[in-house]
């Protein structure tokens, strides 16, 4: 599986998924962990494909443990949907 990366105070990374249902599934998941953590991604999708650039904006737009975690839970989410793509 491919890393994040961190660059420009972002933790960066994209998915690819068989298709849109699969990529909208699982960004419905994580939607669910990141209100449950209080902390929310920004994020982008296009068709099957879904990019995360994570940043805590109420300490000055770093990467903190909180975006480090919530990559951890997102990577857990696309374990889930990874072995299909």
């Amino acid at each position: 599986m491919i890393m994040w990366k961190e660059q420009d105070n972002k933790l960066h990374k994209e998915y690819k998924f068989l298709n849109f249902t699969q990529a909208f599934a699982f960004m419905t998941q994580v939607a669910f962990a990141a209100e449950a953590m209080s902390h929310h991604p920004e994020w982008t999708n296009v068709y099957n494909r879904v990019s995360f650039n994570l940043t805590t904006h109420d300490a000055g737009n770093i990467v903190t443990q909180k975006d480090r975690l919530l990559a951890e839970r997102i990577d857990e989410i696309a374990k889930d949907y990874m072995h299909d793509a």
